[in-house]
């Protein structure tokens, strides 16, 4: 079992020597180091939410109306505290994933390999967003364990190409977002016109994928603004059209488990369920995408319910800490997707900075465990209770 709890034994070694943690353990504080390290076009695209914002804050807000039950002397708990996991068949030293986060380029020049050098440090998979700024083949050969997240494209045959290219480069699951049809409204990325699609940023898979490139009269020009490469990507990016008919579809194009993430019904889970998928994570994208939605951890006991024990069920939106995950996992879920954190992380220190992140959210996450007496795969709806 990884003892991830020590980091923090070693950051008050490290202090009786004088050296101080070099980034701080609130989200909040990170993320206003974050604001002033990046530029107000990325920082907002990175912060905002959908309208008013209301999803994004329900989303931290719900955590805060689920309190943990801890029981200091439960029966053989001496040994509590375990992170490890099992999902689809692999076992993993934590329940946590770093989340699909696309154009990283605008927050730190070595974008994706950055995240792959923190995740492979800590020990945790990365999930890979189809937006990256750095093609699927070269990150799989940065990483050790990663799953693909799939934005299916308005063609099918290049959605085919995308998940063949991951299934052959190692991926270990696909995870196909449903919440993006087309972008939701985002007042903080209209009022400064940022779009980084437009300048070619966010488009290395689309512009390193032969099925897109046969679409092209001209080779993608890297950078460019306004090419005809961006207007296809721009005209390819999402399927408005998507179903539980086109996800079925996938199992043609891979053997890999698939994970459909986006779902906040009970009645869409079971749906996708019927229909052959291993696992859904509920989310609404960070609030990214509709303003004043139910937040994401209110919809999770719905959709456990709904799926029961036919499927894996994982989690993301508004996640803000080790004790966050513990919340989601006593709820239900399997493991718990990360994103805003240790994108700030990565803005302030690069690949130590989402290191610090990923180390911190484990430690915290394992003595919670430790405290509630369970290990925390173990957590279950007697664990907590809705204040």
């Amino acid at each position: 079992m990884t003892d991830f709890a020590q980091y923090q034994d070693g950051v008050y070694a490290d202090a009786t020597n004088g050296i101080l943690p070099g980034l701080p353990y609130h989200h909040e504080d990170l993320r206003d180091l974050a604001e002033r390290a990046m530029e107000p076009g990325p920082f907002g695209y990175v912060e905002g939410g959908a309208g008013r914002e209301r999803t994004a804050r329900a989303n931290v807000d719900a955590f805060a109306r689920y309190a943990l039950r801890p029981r200091s002397l439960r029966p053989g708990a001496e040994g509590a505290g375990g992170l490890g996991v099992t999902l689809f068949g692999r076992e993993y030293a934590a329940p946590l994933l770093t989340a699909p986060i696309g154009v990283l380029e605008q927050v730190h020049e070595e974008a994706e390999l950055a995240v792959a050098e923190a995740a492979n440090a800590v020990g945790v998979p990365m999930v890979l967003s189809t937006a990256a700024s750095t093609p699927m083949e070269r990150v799989a050969e940065a990483v050790d364990s990663w799953w693909y997240q799939l934005y299916w494209p308005g063609d099918d045959a290049l959605a085919e190409s995308f998940v063949r290219r991951a299934t052959a480069a190692g991926a270990e699951a696909v995870v196909v977002t449903a919440d993006t049809k087309r972008l939701g409204w985002r007042p903080r990325d209209l009022a400064l016109g940022h779009l980084p699609f437009l300048r070619s940023q966010g488009t290395a898979n689309y512009f390193s994928d032969p099925e897109f490139r046969s679409r092209l009269k001209a080779d993608p020009e890297p950078g460019g603004v306004f090419t005809e490469a961006v207007f296809h990507f721009l005209g390819a990016f999402a399927s408005r059209s998507l179903s539980t008919d086109n996800i079925a579809r996938i199992r043609r194009w891979t053997d890999l488990p698939v994970l459909v993430k986006g779902i906040v019904r009970g009645d869409e889970a079971a749906d996708l369920v019927a229909a052959g998928v291993d696992g859904i994570v509920v989310s609404n994208h960070g609030g990214r995408q509709v303003d004043n939605a139910v937040a994401a951890l209110d919809a999770l006991p719905e959709v456990v319910d709904a799926v029961g024990d036919r499927a894996a069920v994982l989690f993301d939106s508004g996640v803000r800490s080790g004790a966050d995950v513990a919340v989601a996992m006593a709820l239900g879920a399997e493991a718990v997707l990360l994103g805003r954190p240790w994108v700030y992380g990565l803005a302030v220190g690069g690949a130590a900075g989402v290191e610090h992140v990923l180390r911190a959210t484990l430690a915290e996450l394992q003595i919670t465990a430790e405290l509630m007496g369970k290990d925390a795969k173990d957590l279950d709806g007697s664990d907590v209770v809705r204040r």
